[in-house]
């Protein structure tokens, strides 16, 4: 679950590390009400759960509280990538001396914590690792020793930061590598990492990327569920307990594992098709998952058919027939089902599904290319 850059900086201010003063507004009138507590010139920064805001115009400056009004009237409604901007964060402005990039986040490779820097701050650390890849720099965290003061200088050195501001990089970065446990968070970063004109470090802007399997330990971000920037279906599905990706095509996809469910797509997709989710079941559900699954499914206005691919281990073939017998038996609907159910109990799913109007497929290219074509014929 990734949070907003409001959200980011103030649990980074609870954690020690320098932040902007800013506020939340939801109107132009409510900006223009933080800017005059302020008194002093102001960025009304757009906040949307995706990069590009400055070239899309979602940053302004406002030199007073009548053009952090209007800065925000214009911000307001934006649509930038897909995302409607429906608050805007005030904050003081900064004088900007020069600007870095400083993230911790965990790498899959070495199964460590990596704290990542570069002198190149402001731009997507993508374009930098393409151009300037020798301007990223890296340190791992011991699991058990954390992040040990020689590694911070040795970082400081390599992004030419000033020696004078290498102790508040040192206690900046500990904080940061604290910060990422204690939250369990895959990606913590600050970009750009400022030094203003009075040579502080001060995060200008945050990025924090939650483990969503660890959100029942970080209660603080439960209420963060029900964003208007996650779609209903995918809240719903998460609250079940289901790996949910809305997609909005016209055909719902049902499968065990994320490989099978990615390949699932793609065969939909090769067959002309246009999957309306990713939806992995993963291991061991229970019949109960698999009936809120296909409610969930089978409620989205686009779909057009539905395709359960299974391949039965862990999770049975009958559990999940029983699954979709239980929401076939509660939901009336008209949407036809491609049913694979290969594996553990197999006989016995059939046997369950056999009153059901349902059409069964042993093959995984014959069940994809089927339901696309039902698909095509309920749109019709």
């Amino acid at each position: 679950m990734n949070l907003h850059e409001y959200q980011t900086k103030s649990l980074l201010e609870r954690e020690g590390i320098p932040v902007p003063q800013g506020a939340v507004a939801m109107t132009p009138d409510g900006a223009r009400q933080i800017a005059i507590d302020f008194g002093s010139m102001v960025a009304v920064k757009a906040q949307v759960l995706t990069g590009g805001r400055g070239k899309a115009g979602g940053i302004r400056l406002a030199g007073n509280p009548d053009e952090a009004e209007d800065a925000a009237a214009h911000i307001l409604g934006m649509d930038i990538k897909g995302h409607k901007v429906q608050r805007v964060l005030v904050e003081q402005a900064a004088h900007i001396k020069a600007e870095l990039y400083l993230a911790a986040l965990i790498d899959r490779t070495s199964q460590q914590i990596m704290v990542m820097a570069s002198s190149e701050g402001g731009m997507e650390i993508e374009e930098v690792a393409a151009h300037s890849p020798d301007k990223i720099r890296r340190i791992y965290a011991d699991p058990f020793m954390g992040i040990r003061s020689y590694q911070c200088t040795r970082l400081a050195r390599e992004i030419e930061l000033p020696v004078a501001l290498w102790p508040a990089f040192h206690r900046l970065v500990s904080k940061l590598h604290a910060a990422l446990i204690k939250h369990d968070a895959d990606l913590l970063e600050i970009n750009p990492l400022i030094i203003n004109h009075s040579d502080q470090l001060v995060a200008l802007d945050g990025k924090m990327t939650l483990d969503d399997n660890a959100l029942y330990r970080q209660p603080e971000f439960g209420s963060e569920l029900g964003s208007e920037d996650q779609h209903p279906t995918e809240v719903e599905a998460l609250n079940a307990g289901l790996n949910f990706v809305y997609l909005g095509g016209n055909v719902a996809c049902l499968a065990n594992g994320a490989g099978l469910a990615m390949a699932t797509m793609d065969a939909v997709k090769y067959y002309g098709g246009d999957p309306a989710n990713f939806l992995d079941l993963g291991g061991g559900s229970s019949v109960e998952q698999v009936t809120q699954a296909v409610r969930i499914m089978v409620r989205d206005p686009g779909v057009r058919a539905l395709l359960v691919n299974v391949a039965g281990g862990i999770t049975r073939c009958d559990e999940v027939a029983e699954g979709m017998a239980a929401a076939m038996d509660e939901i009336e609907t008209r949407i036809p089902f491609v049913v694979r159910l290969v594996g553990t109990n197999e006989a016995e799913a059939h046997r369950i599904l056999e009153p059901y109007d349902v059409e069964f497929a042993s093959r995984f290219s014959e069940a994809a290319k089927r339901v696309v074509e039902l698909a095509r014929e309920g749109a019709a």
